[in-house]
């Protein structure tokens, strides 16, 4: 039998679902290899890793010659391929079924609305050398206030993690984006008690390997407070 080759994953660490991936293997203690690919130095437009991922996106994983794409895809497929605590995606159809309600609205709310204050706030100045635009930074605020909203009414409710009493891969994907906006130094958990302790809950968690996921954003901030 052949020996099954080592775990790849393709990751750029400002990105918030590469941080998410990298948690989690690192948590978890699966066994896995690290290719750095540096978005802001376009070298996820190189010819070889545009035929790993076309899309030329990260992350990236490779498992045995088995390429996935797409952070949810691959968080899943560890979890569910890998030796790792059955709450990280529960095998009960309706606990599973709630990470997979969450992980689905994430797409589409958690995601492009931190992502949003990040590029407004961070990327676009960074890039052309301007100040962010108050009224698109103030319409995307309140956006993603909205969906602090839904995530404390909705999600939370009385529990302390987004899916229940333990943490799921709905918490990793989801403080990994709220943490984004940290980048020009806005923490958007500052005024959301029942989120900041969420996120002091997630930290615990995962131990030293939130705040060196995290590394890379913390430095950013800290050239914002200068």
């Amino acid at each position: 039998m052949a020996a099954r080759k080592a775990l790849e994953v393709y990751l750029d660490l400002l990105s918030q679902p590469c941080r998410a991936v990298s948690i989690f293997l690192k948590h978890t203690q699966i066994p896995h290899t690290v290719r750095y690919v540096a978005i802001r130095k376009g070298e996820n437009r190189t010819p070889e890793f545009s035929q790993l991922n076309p899309m030329q996106k990260v992350p990236v994983m490779v498992d045995n010659g088995f390429v996935l794409t797409e952070s949810d895809a691959i968080l899943k497929y560890l979890a569910n391929s890998y030796d790792v605590a059955e709450h990280w995606y529960p095998r009960d159809p309706e606990r599973r079924a709630r990470v997979d309600e969450y992980t689905t609205w994430h797409q589409t709310n958690t995601r492009p609305h931190a992502a949003k204050v990040f590029i407004l706030e961070v990327l676009m100045p960074r890039m052309t050398g301007q100040a962010a635009d108050p009224l698109k930074l103030q319409r995307a605020l309140t956006d993603l206030d909205g969906t602090l909203e839904k995530l404390e009414s909705m999600f939370l409710k009385r529990q302390p993690f987004l899916c229940g009493d333990d943490i799921t891969l709905a918490d990793l994907l989801a403080v990994c984006e709220l943490m984004q906006p940290l980048g020009s130094g806005r923490d958007v958990l500052r005024d959301r008690p029942k989120l900041l302790t969420w996120r002091s809950r997630v930290q615990s968690a995962l131990k030293n390997t939130f705040d060196d996921a995290h590394a890379v954003l913390y430095r950013l901030r800290d050239k914002a407070r200068l």
